[in-house]
């Protein structure tokens, strides 16, 4: 006797699954109804497919399968990558009873009354329970510290399954005690076997229908599954409720039952940023046909394109800088042209972006600089204003010294006055230097003049001071018009 429940058994209509009689049959023999995914879940070791890493010998989760004791576990994968299969044989192989839970129907309560019928449980018959928590994610870090005490304790053994990362969505106190385990996708290779195995059971799969299903048939079902053992499942049935006895699955069925591919994309979750991350690097490293190609899976994803927009338009500054200026504003054209168009149309303007941004020259040196130059902003925050860059727009502060001595950098000789800008404490800091990529090469040549020309040079003497300047009694005109 190991499940108190059916392997397959459905949920109640308050969303909880109903327990069956503590003799309920273990291993073989239960019901074969419902879904097809259902009816082919792995009911032993053997039949579990993929997973080579936790399942090969000497692996530990074999161990565990194979005799070791069981311990509180995360197991962190994808959909259909086999989470509940293995925390069934776990329990099977335990000779645990297996109570299943899920953090999107049930709260805290239920939990509260699992342990309690874990503790009666053991007590009288000194069985161990497997609380296997689904989406144990969409608990919050105050509900996860619900299971703690009775993990500790030994009352239950929790196997928690995640599709998002645990590193941000799981309690450090929980993870402590309870070590993750990643679970992959199945291969092409996996699916296929999976496919082979209900095409040829009759007593759980279709092999009672007699179906047969052509090479480049199987091929889409296999690549629409991406990885996932149940959407397989699922599309293999449909395509069989299409054909009936006797039929044949083809590339032209297999389609038709499939009807349109979901993208595998969770805009809220951890494979939100590794796309955002692949397009971004993509960008970066001036690759147009990788940044196409993420731009266009987290579109066909349904990420708001508005979002992918500001993320370009970021790109634009981060990445490119100066080296190409109008990224910028060509980044920003296609924010509008997007706004003003909308999907689908508007979406081609963001490929011209994506493309624009991953062929135009690189440069971080704009970034660099604004991030060093903000650091010596907080480590300097009192330093004042040098005098003479100050604004004097009353008579006290011409009488203290503001503005006096400044020199109007358009009079100079080739616009450029030989003064300083910065306050003394950092007055010696080059930050931004320009490198030789795009503009920055023409902004870098400019650069070195003017610091010929401040530093004496190239005979840049002191000007006239303008007419109306401070000599006269008047203001000289400025760049600073809008200052007080």
């Amino acid at each position: 006797m190991v499940d108190e429940l059916d392997l397959f058994g459905g949920e109640d209509e308050s969303g909880r699954v109903p327990p069956p009689s503590e003799d309920a049959p273990s291993g073989h023999g239960e019901q074969i109804t419902g879904p097809l995914a259902a009816r082919m879940r792995p009911r032993s070791l053997e039949e579990v497919r993929g997973q080579g890493h936790l399942l090969g010998e000497g692996k530990p989760l074999r161990a565990m399968l194979t005799g070791r004791g069981l311990t509180s576990m995360i197991l962190w994968g994808p959909p259909g990558s086999g989470k509940t299969t293995l925390a069934r044989l776990l329990a099977q192989r335990g000779d645990a009873t297996f109570v299943p839970f899920s953090a999107v129907t049930g709260g805290v309560g239920r939990v509260r009354e699992i342990v309690a019928e874990a503790k009666a449980r053991q007590m009288a018959t000194g069985r161990s329970t497997i609380l296997f928590c689904d989406e144990i994610h969409r608990f919050n870090r105050a509900q996860q510290d619900a299971f703690l005490p009775h993990v500790e304790n030994g009352t239950v053994i929790l196997v928690g399954a995640t599709t998002e990362n645990p590193s941000f969505e799981i309690n450090r106190p929980l993870l402590s005690r309870a070590p993750v385990f990643v679970l992959e996708p199945l291969s092409p290779g996996d699916l296929r076997g999976v496919l082979d195995a209900a095409l040829l059971d009759h007593d759980r799969g279709l092999g009672s229908l007699d179906l047969t299903v052509t090479a480049e048939g199987a091929d889409v079902l296999v690549e629409v599954a991406d990885g996932d053992a149940r959407r397989l499942l699922n599309a293999l049935e449909a395509a069989a409720e299409l054909v009936g006895m006797g039929g044949a699955i083809d590339v032209a069925v297999a389609r038709e039952a499939l009807q349109h591919r979901f993208a595998h994309y969770d805009k809220g979750g951890e494979e939100h940023f590794n796309l955002i991350s692949a397009l971004h690097k993509s960008i970066r490293g001036s690759d147009p046909d990788a940044a196409l190609y993420w731009l266009a899976r987290m579109l066909e994803g349904g990420e708001d394109p508005r979002y992918l927009a500001r993320r370009l338009i970021r790109m634009a500054s981060e990445d490119i800088g100066m080296a190409a200026p109008a990224a910028l504003a060509t980044a920003l054209a296609g924010w509008r042209a997007y706004e003003f168009l909308g999907s689908p149309e508007g979406d081609l303007a963001l490929a011209e972006v994506a493309v624009y941004l991953a062929t135009a020259p690189k440069s971080n040196r704009l970034y660099r600089a604004w991030g060093a130059w903000r650091e010596r902003a907080r480590e300097t925050p009192g330093e004042p204003v040098p005098l003479h860059i100050r604004n004097a727009p009353t008579g006290l502060m011409e009488e203290l010294g503001y503005g006096e001595g400044y020199r109007y950098d358009p009079d100079e000789p080739e616009g450029v006055a030989s003064q300083e800008y910065l306050p003394p404490a950092v007055a010696k800091e080059k930050l931004f230097m320009p490198g030789e990529e795009g503009y920055e090469q023409e902004v870098a040549e400019r650069m070195r003049r003017w610091e010929e020309i401040r530093r004496g040079e190239r005979g840049a003497g002191p000007s006239a001071p303008p007419e109306g300047g401070r000599e006269s009694g008047g203001e000289a005109p400025r760049a600073d018009s809008e200052e007080r």
